[in-house]
């Protein structure tokens, strides 16, 4: 199986000792999302994962360990992301030019730039982060990137509806003829710089010369895995196990799909164990376990 770490929040930054905890534990336990009493006992040996795919906005904190992963048997590849906005949209993400730039080449000299996707999402438009912010800010960091990557994953931002109270203060334009014109450009701009680009479930994009994405792919790490029938409709990503939990992403950004309230988040991440085979929390009487299937 490939284990993804995590689409519902970030592992690297704020949970990598649990995550190293449960690989020499040999498993991990993944709380339902939609029925929480119901838990999935995941096994993580080497011989069950085909390789794992983190989901970062900062890996710093598990790079000094990023050796012992192969050490251990495992295989890793990053989906990184890097997007233009400050502190108004990202509050707790560190400084791109000064530490994840660096980060991010310090990764792949150590993987290989096919392991280590650059995602430039979610996009949004507004008046201050217009078309134009957004061209000089994508070719700025494409010419930063370019050695050291092979793809840049795009996606705009869907107005869901448990974000709509956080992005308000944002103002985001939503006109899809812009968009459009906005990813054209981008598009022009990565083939400039020698990158691929790809989106996620855009099919509308494809016409612009824009890929569609494949964000886990089990040939990366040479298994043939079948599409994840779990994931939305025009998503080609292969089969993973999820090992992450919502509302518990301590960067807040505005936009995250992921995250409810910060104080749902401040609460959850308080009870963050790292030695619970739960990234939260411990068992409780009721629930029931069930072993996860490949």
């Amino acid at each position: 199986m490939i284990i993804s770490a995590s689409r519902r929040t970030d592992i690297p930054a704020f949970y990598s000792e649990w995550f190293f905890n449960r690989l020499h534990d040999g498993f991990a336990l993944v709380r339902n999302p939609m029925n929480p009493r119901q838990v999935s006992r995941v096994a993580l040996s080497p011989e069950f994962v085909e390789g794992i795919v983190f989901w970062t906005k900062n890996p710093s904190p598990l790079l000094p360990r990023l050796s012992e992963l192969a050490d251990m048997g495992y295989k890793s590849a990053f989906q990184f992301t890097l997007t233009p906005y400050g502190r108004d949209v990202e509050p707790n993400v560190p400084d791109k030019n000064s530490v994840l730039i660096p980060i991010f080449k310090e990764l792949s000299d150590r993987l290989g730039a096919e392991r280590v996707n650059w995602r430039y999402d979610p996009i949004f438009i507004s008046e201050r982060y217009d078309f134009n912010y957004h061209v000089r800010a994508f070719g700025k960091i494409c010419g930063k990137l370019n050695a050291y990557t092979k793809n840049v994953t795009i996606s705009f931002v869907i107005p869901y509806k448990s974000i709509v109270k956080n992005i308000a203060p944002l103002n985001i334009s939503y006109e899809r003829p812009e968009q459009l014109r906005l990813a054209e450009k981008l598009a022009e701009i990565a083939h400039t710089h020698g990158l691929q680009i790809s989106a996620c479930c855009a099919a509308e994009l494809h016409s612009l010369g824009i890929v569609p994405a494949k964000c886990i792919d089990g040939t990366i790490f040479g298994a043939a895995i079948p599409r994840d029938i779990n994931q939305r409709a025009n998503c080609n990503c292969s089969k993973s196990v999820d090992l992450g939990e919502y509302s518990t992403c301590l960067h807040n950004c505005s936009y995250c799909y992921a995250n409810h309230t910060q104080t749902r988040v401040a609460d959850k991440s308080a009870a963050h164990d790292v030695n619970s085979p739960l990234l939260i929390g411990n068992l409780n009487a009721d629930d029931v376990v069930r072993i996860r299937a490949k």
